[in-house]
């Protein structure tokens, strides 16, 4: 009997250790459940963008309610952080060090996610899909355990600088963008292309993320002749810009609007539908509001997600088809993972997504990576606003990071 006891209880002391030493080993895993984080802009001057983080809640919300992932429901924990960098850095560590996250996911900014990344890659917290198109997301050396998702700003610039050289060589341009590393990608995508002619044909103006308008710079930009506008600006500052320019009669033959800040229910419809006819942007992800993509399966796909699990959201606000690929690729990675959930193995399986198909990107484009590609999605195709809605036109533009 006595040894009866001491063997259960040796049993039980075994078990217990060997728990203890599986929560060390995976933060924010247990036998029911994966903790994820996630900062998002639910407040202050990028709010715009809270809709991701309302998506990605409720495609997890879904997940869990087809049976969660190897047996475990998915605990998203998604904190507003005001787009205020200093947040950012609270709120994950709180997410890190209180609530123990497995890992962080499409946590949304530029500067924000700046604000964070020392940190998560000095705890080797995978930090994965940034909602942020800054090219430095790909640098594995400096921060291998970080991977963005969206093709890089600059890339995005050095379209538009091909295209400006091959459509108007003789350009005068006027470079608008954000103070920061987001704004500073398209201040470099349009140097590399246009190399020592950059100062010749540029004037550049900056504002701050925290400046009410941008209407002043608009107004001496639009003083020095340029006939090229390139805007590199947050949704509401973009609608500003776009109502701005209008108001000052200012006609520029080719009028650039960086990528983010394109959804025709966020910017286009309130900076006045007619006022930005003509404006190119390039694509990456299907338009809702494009008739092409109809009766597209992808589409379809994501139409009847949203109609179950975000009844009422605005459906031409395209950041939430952006949040839809995004959770597409972060399930991918989970089913991967065959039920090891350790940070060394998500990691791992981010660093190992070969063509990838997602619904929602434009045909011909592919989610790959590696440990030495941080750049998912590289390509991407022109577009132009028509009044209504998007029109591509051109070829998928395959870009490499700067």
């Amino acid at each position: 009997m006595n040894r009866r006891l001491f063997s259960t209880a040796a049993a039980l002391t075994l078990a217990m250790t060997w728990g203890f030493a599986q929560a060390a080993d995976t933060p924010g895993v247990t036998a029911t459940e994966i903790k994820i984080g996630n900062t998002s802009p639910y407040s202050g001057p990028a709010s715009t963008y809270g809709v991701l983080g309302k998506l990605e809640t409720a495609f997890f919300g879904m997940i869990n309610e087809q049976g969660g992932i190897a047996g475990r429901k998915i605990n998203y924990i998604s904190l507003d952080d005001t787009y205020s960098p200093p947040k950012t850095m609270e709120q994950m560590r709180r997410l890190v060090e209180e609530d123990q996250v497995a890992f962080s996911f499409a946590t949304l900014g530029t500067p924000t996610n700046s604000a964070i990344v020392r940190y998560m890659n000095q705890k080797k917290v995978p930090h994965l899909f940034l909602a942020t198109g800054a090219d430095k997301w790909g640098d594995y050396k400096a921060s291998p355990w970080t991977i963005g998702w969206q093709p890089s700003y600059r890339t995005e610039a050095q379209i538009y600088g091909k295209y400006i050289l091959q459509q108007k060589p003789g350009a005068k341009i006027a470079l608008l963008y954000q103070n920061d590393d987001f704004g500073k990608d398209y201040f470099l995508g349009l140097k590399d292309v246009l190399g020592d002619k950059f100062d010749k044909m540029v004037t550049v103006a900056t504002y701050e993320a925290t400046d009410p308008t941008a209407d002043s710079q608009l107004t001496t930009l639009k003083a020095t002749g340029a006939d090229v506008l390139v805007v590199a600006a947050l949704p509401k500052m973009s609608a500003q810009a776009i109502r701005k320019v209008h108001d000052l009669a200012w006609t520029p033959s080719l009028f650039f609007m960086s990528n983010v800040s394109i959804s025709v229910g966020a910017v286009m419809v309130p900076a006045g539908a007619e006022n930005g006819i003509g404006i190119i942007s390039a694509a990456f992800v299907k338009d809702s509001s494009d008739p092409t993509w109809a009766n597209d399966p992808g589409m379809n796909e994501w139409r009847a997600f949203m109609n179950k699990y975000m009844p009422g959201a605005d459906q031409n606000d395209n950041n939430y088809i952006t949040a839809y690929g995004f959770c597409k690729t972060i399930l991918q990675v989970l089913k991967q993972a065959n039920g090891d959930f350790s940070r060394e193995n998500i990691m791992a399986q981010a660093n190992n997504l070969h063509d990838l198909e997602i619904p929602v990107l434009l045909p011909g484009l592919k989610v790959n990576t590696s440990p030495t590609n941080h750049h998912p999605v590289r390509a991407m195709q022109l577009e132009k606003w028509d009044g209504k809605k998007w029109v591509l036109f051109g070829d998928v533009i395959q870009g490499e990071p700067g």
